[in-house]
């Protein structure tokens, strides 16, 4: 069924309804129909006028030409509906012929399937489905490839990005996304900052992301103008020529192609939490206000100006036409040629931006971040000119105030209100490579699977008004394609190959002395990998949502005895941190599982098997061929330290750096060693929601998180703390597992975009040796802690990701060892970089806990990243399990701690077979209790209904907490 999406102007010759007909020829026909018949009138106009005598100046046509462009929508040139050759083609390019192809062409909301061949030739889809047999028999230098029945998708689509503008590594001269000039800029133009070395563009090929929309930050009401960028580095090099479809507006590129009609421009506006520099809300609506009216009486002036030229009242009008380059861009808005993106949270904020766009009359393209306009569906449909698409995140809620009721159900809920949904980054909040496991959480969450994937390929185009082009695979369109290992929604899924404008990508072209032989997709041989996931019932937890206005209660029910049937597998630990199957179901004779029963008594298991039944008569929970695993711990983010990271008062505060300052006379300790124990907070949503998901442990410490790593935190971090994430407060039975875990520090080089001023690495590094080395009495804590992390007896954790860094402290421990004879317990977390180090870590016994597990060059100390398939054949983490290093994974945000045991599977994935299940699990349990130094656990086992817990098919229904003697059932 179409959606109600139409942010089109009134006069537009498009369909009501854009998203009638995705990727078709007769909207193209129509707008090249409407330039046509609009210039003909044009030299009707100056006929006349020369018949009846008026006197015209000599620009007359110029500035009648300057009003037809005024009035005439956005749309195509001439004969863009039969163009053979792309404005994009590179010269010398090969034709490509790819045979035995499933595509998801991205036509009717991603529905359509075609079985068949795709032929590319000068940058365009010149045949898809079936191949004449002229094409390739009349192209010369055609690639044949055979996709063996793999998956095809159009190139996909970020909505929302700051590729370029706040490019990898970042650094302090290349952030140029925001502006401090004030609140409403419209005059600024993302494109003159946009870095074409940004190290993102490669590994977003890699993820199968073709075109992003590169906006302005959300500092600004106004924040400028966006533009839409294909990823390909071109010949020329230069940003210019990476545009798609660049405005007229644009002067000085390197094509002259910019005949009528005209082409839509983009604009990025803001409102909320993040214009608080400039006021509240209240004076961010008034700016709003009062900009676009000052746009308004610029077009006024305009329409009077060409009422009387088209007239031929020439006597009665200045030379001069009015414009006023500071608003030429919202007159534009005003006219309906400018696709917006809004970012707006809240209720408040959706609602002050509709009235606001029914006041100025201007359509509002698209609602970003909208962590609210799921419970708000029919104020979103009351925007002027048609109900915006809604551009979200998948799991990424409670980072901020404005972000707390966020919900994983909202892409499923305003589908079924009939709402546009795209899936975004926000790259670099969420490494663009990553937007299609975006749409893959959206899915699992209750998202049709058709609607998951039209969500970053054709609903996008769409927004942008570019569905003639991308976002869609039929003839005539881009050449952007995307061939996958496995359907796109199978967790992992991993291009294999990618083409912009007709132009492989994916695999990386080699250079001189390289080695692309990259493997893709070893393990997903079976048909499984080639259907769409089946993922779990989510009616219930949906309703709820709404029903909660987001804020469901997450406590489930508890009890002591329980029997679960119909249990295909059981997992538990065994000796030396192993992790063991101790129960599958056995084949019966015709082939079918005979599934076993779990029994549990006061929180113990008291039978695994087929011969369970009837043992204890309490209640019975069908797990439907699940599974039972043990629970999982997580590291590297705060979580239970806050229920918000951005609002302070929600958390512990801001403690001491006694490298900053001095630490206050009252606490007596040069170090400031502080616990996190003292800071838990029990209860909040994001330990639940962990809770719920299998993360039944937590280890969190005061690292402070600084956007992407923990840079720019306190070198002396204190002392971490592990809890039981379901807990309702610290005095519970079992909540606290151990009250003091390890000693943390933080080493490396500042966070750029921070303004607190730098520590050097040789300070950092010579204080440390001084701590280690026992200079400072053990009568104080920051004594007596770093004294039991030199002799051992707790773990030092050190959060680096700098190979050179690292380095430095492997000859430190060597030297801290022989001085005092002492074994130290080292780990590293971070740890980008520690594949360099492999086996100098293995040999000094100092672990690794990987975070993020994916990992992305944020920083200078984060450049040297092993990036894993398409882009090598080993990760980070295939290369320490390799080398013999004991290795632990870990996330950096509080709200990522629910996705775990995805993280695991994905990371199992990528290995192509090198890491088998068993050994998964031990990344999330035993390895990090080892390397944490947590002992003595009694383990939680965590329940799945409908499959195991590297499934899609299952979710989580009861965790099993034998040290508390209880039950929980969700």
């Amino acid at each position: 069924m179409a959606t109600k999406f139409s942010p089109v102007p009134k006069f537009s010759a498009l369909p009501v309804n854009p998203w009638s007909r995705v990727g078709g020829n007769t909207n193209r026909r129509a707008t090249s129909l409407v330039a046509v018949l609009s210039l003909s009138a044009l030299i009707a106009i100056l006929a006349l006028y020369s018949s009846t005598g008026h006197v015209a100046p000599k620009n007359a046509q110029e500035i009648l030409a300057k009003c037809w462009s005024l009035k005439t929508p956005p749309g195509l040139s001439p004969g863009f509906e039969n163009r053979e050759v792309s404005d994009r083609y590179e010269p010398g390019t090969n034709a490509t012929w790819i045979r035995n192809c499933r595509i998801l062409t991205g036509e009717k909301n991603g529905s359509v399937i075609i079985h068949g061949d795709l032929f590319l030739d000068k940058g365009i889809v010149r045949a898809i489905g079936k191949v004449p047999w002229h094409l390739p028999d009349n192209t010369p230098n055609v690639s044949i490839i055979d996709a063996d029945g793999a998956w095809f998708t159009p190139g996909l689509i970020d909505l929302h990005s700051h590729v370029g503008v706040l490019p990898s590594p970042v650094m302090k001269g290349t952030d140029d996304y925001d502006s401090q000039n004030g609140p409403i800029l419209p005059w600024l133009r993302t494109i003159d900052g946009f870095n074409t070395h940004d190290d993102a563009f490669q590994l977003a090929i890699a993820g199968g992301v073709t075109t992003v929309q590169v906006l302005p930050g959300s500092s600004n009401a106004i924040g400028g103008e966006a533009f839409i960028v294909k990823l390909r580095k071109t010949s020329d090099r230069s940003a210019s020529s990476m545009l798609v479809e660049p405005p007229s507006s644009l002067k000085g590129l390197p094509s002259d192609d910019l005949s009528p009609p005209v082409r839509w421009r983009y604009m990025k506006q803001a409102c909320g939490e993040n214009l608080r520099r400039y006021g509240n809300r209240m004076d961010t609506m008034w700016a709003l206000r009062s900009a676009f009216n000052q746009a308004r009486l610029v077009k006024q002036q305009q329409d009077a100006y060409c009422d009387k030229a088209e007239a031929g009242l020439w006597s009665s009008i200045e030379a001069r036409f009015p414009e006023s380059p500071d608003w030429e861009l919202l007159v534009d808005v005003l006219r309906g040629k400018v696709k917006i993106s809004s970012h707006c949270y809240e209720a408040v904020d959706l609602d002050a931006m509709v009235r606001l766009s029914n006041e100025f009359e201007f359509p509002i393209t698209s609602f970003h971040h909208a962590a609210e306009a799921y419970l708000v569906p029919e104020v979103l449909k009351r925007t002027w000119g048609g109900t915006p698409a809604v551009a979200l995140f998948a799991t990424n809620h409670r980072y901020k105030r404005e972000a707390f009721r966020g919900s994983e159900f909202a892409p499923r809920i305003l589908v079924d209100q009939d709402i546009p949904v795209i899936m975004k980054s926000d790259h670099p909040a969420i490494n663009s490579r990553y937007l299609m496991n975006e749409a893959q959480q959206a899915h699992y969450y209750g998202l049709p699977p058709n609607r998951a994937v039209a969500s970053v390929t054709s609903i996008p185009a769409t927004a942008l008004g570019l569905w003639h082009r991308i976002g869609t695979l039929f003839e005539g369109a881009d050449a952007d394609i995307v061939m996958w290992d496995s359907h796109p929604l199978q967790l992992g899924a991993t291009p294999k190959k990618v083409w912009i404008d007709g132009i492989l990508q994916i695999p990386v072209p080699a250079r001189a002395g390289e080695n692309t032989n990259v493997e893709v997709g070893k393990g997903k041989e079976g048909d499984e990998w080639q259907r769409v996931p089946r993922v779990p019932n989510w009616d219930k937890e949906s309703n709820e949502t709404i029903q909660w206005e987001g804020l469901p209660p997450l406590h489930g029910k508890k009890a002591r005895d329980v029997v679960f049937k119909n249990v295909a597998r059981v997992f538990r630990r065994g000796m030396n941190g192993t992790i063991e199957e101790a129960f599958s179901a056995d084949v019966d004779a015709l082939g079918r599982l005979a599934l076993g029963t779990v029994v549990v008594e006061n929180g113990k298991l008291t039978c695994i098997g087929q011969k369970c039944d009837n043992l204890v008569r309490k209640e019975v929970v069908d797990i439907r061929g699940g599974s039972i695993f043990p629970g999982m711990m997580t590291y590297g983010s705060p979580l239970g330290l806050e229920e918000i990271e951005s609002e302070p008062t929600t958390g512990d505060g801001e403690p001491y750096d006694a490298f900053r300052t001095n630490i206050p006379s009252i606490l007596d300790d040069v170090g400031g060693v502080l616990r996190a124990m003292d800071a838990l907070v029990f209860g909040t949503r994001n330990a639940l929601l962990a809770f719920r998901s299998g993360v039944t442990i937590a280890t969190s410490s005061l690292i402070k998180r600084t956007y992407a790593s923990g840079h720019g935190s306190h070198i002396i971090s204190g002392l971490s703390v592990a809890f039981r994430t379901g807990s309702g407060h610290a005095m519970e039975r079992g909540a606290i597992v151990q009250d003091m875990a390890a000693l943390h520090v933080v080493l490396g080089r500042p966070d750029p975009l921070l303004k607190s001023s730098a520590i050097s690495v040789s300070t950092q590094l010579a204080a440390l040796r001084r701590l280690l080395f026992g200079w400072e009495g053990t009568d104080k804590e920051t004594g007596d802690w770093f004294r039991k992390a030199a002799e051992g007896i707790v773990p030092l954790v050190v959060e680096t990701h700098n190979a050179d860094i690292m380095a430095s402290l492997i000859i430190l421990k060597a030297e801290v060892e022989e001085k005092i004879g002492s074994r130290m317990r080292m780990a590293f977390s971070g740890a980008t970089e520690a594949h360099m180090l492999a086996r100098e870590l293995r040999d000094a016994d100092i672990g690794v806990i990987l975070h993020p597990t994916r990992p992305y060059p944020a920083f200078w100390d984060q450049r040297r990243i092993l990036p894993g398939p398409p882009l090598t054949n080993d990760t980070a983490l295939v290369t320490l399990i390799e080398r013999g290093v004991t290795v632990g994974l870990g996330v950096q945000d509080a709200w990522d701690a629910r996705n775990t045991r995805f993280t695991v599977d994905w990371a199992m994935l990528e290995s192509n077979g090198r890491i088998h299940e068993a050994d998964a699990i031990t990344l999330v349990t035993t390895n990090l209790e080892r390397l944490l130094g947590i002992r003595g656990i009694d383990e939680d086992l965590v329940v799945y209904e409908g499959g195991g817990m590297f499934d899609q098919t299952s979710k989580v229904v009861g965790v099993i907490s034998q040290e508390q003697m209880t039950v929980h059932l969700f």
